[in-house]
């Protein structure tokens, strides 16, 4: 990808092939503020050419935004399709870039949960998607129950999709809904592990992930940040949610963080891992 980027827009590259993601047979160019999309077009149909399992190109031409997350799209070459089937740590995922979010950047988190969770572990996923943190877990651990929740109907219909696809339908429950209703009717005082990969969202239903505990368990907390060259981006959010904590009357012992990825100019997404003890 690098070279035919090169290639193509010579110095221009730099600004783009790092803004590239494939899923499955679609390849995404994020584009840059600075290049329009019809100089990125040539880029695309070189990839068609030269690139046989890319089927179809696009361009993502807004952040990620609204209440199902979702990015807008401009079709650059191939076939104009935007459903596809998506492979991580050995799990099928069928998606729309269209009308579900998905971030390969987080591949490395869904497997790193997945080696946390302990034989017989309840999980409630807050924020699920098309559901590869759950079935990521479902496949590489051996938990009882993963109820897995989200309120775009649509990444509900693929979640359902991705499930008997990865067969953990004994598993994996889908839950169409809002977070906090759900766990406020159905799923309070059970799970052994709460995920909240929805950094929009995390901080304002922190709360829900507490309810959702059994009297012991562990959060993961995923937020954006900004940080001055003399922050600790870590440390900075980790002061926020102790205090957050600390008002809700639950204690938390910080298990461990790291950057995920960075999101801008001094921006950063980071996950950190706590373990609570409800009073």
């Amino acid at each position: 990808m690098r070279r035919i980027a090169r290639d193509v827009l010579g110095e221009k590259a730099d600004r783009v092939w790092r803004r590239l993601e494939i899923l499955g047979d679609i390849a995404i160019i994020r584009k840059p503020f600075n290049l329009t999309v019809e100089e990125l077009k040539p880029l695309a149909e070189r990839i068609i050419s030269e690139l046989p399992y890319i089927k179809s190109v696009w361009c993502a031409i807004t952040p990620v935004s609204g209440r199902y997350r979702l990015r807008e799209f401009i079709h650059l070459a191939g076939v104009r399709k935007s459903e596809t089937v998506y492979k991580e740590y050995g799990c099928l995922f069928k998606i729309d870039i269209t009308k579900v979010y998905i971030s390969p950047a987080l591949g490395y988190e869904h497997i790193r949960i997945a080696r946390q969770v302990r034989e017989g572990e309840v999980v409630v996923n807050m924020f699920a998607g098309a559901g590869l943190f759950s079935i990521i877990i479902a496949k590489h651990a051996k938990p009882r129950k993963v109820y897995s929740i989200d309120i775009n109907p649509y990444a509900y219909h693929y979640m359902v999709e991705n499930v008997k696809l990865n067969k953990v339908e004994d598993i994996v429950v889908p839950i169409l809904g809002d977070a906090a209703k759900v766990i406020e009717e159905k799923l309070t005082n059970i799970a052994s592990r709460v995920l909240m990969p929805l950094p929009e969202l995390a901080f304002k239903y922190l709360i829900y992930a507490i309810k959702a505990l059994n009297r012991e368990g562990v959060i993961h907390v995923y937020e954006f940040t900004k940080a001055m060259s003399n922050e600790n981006p870590i440390d900075k959010v980790n002061k926020i949610y102790i205090k957050a904590f600390n008002e809700m009357n639950v204690k938390a012992e910080l298990l461990g963080a790291r950057i995920v990825r960075s999101v801008g100019p001094r921006k950063y997404q980071v996950v950190l891992d706590y373990r609570v003890l409800k009073e």
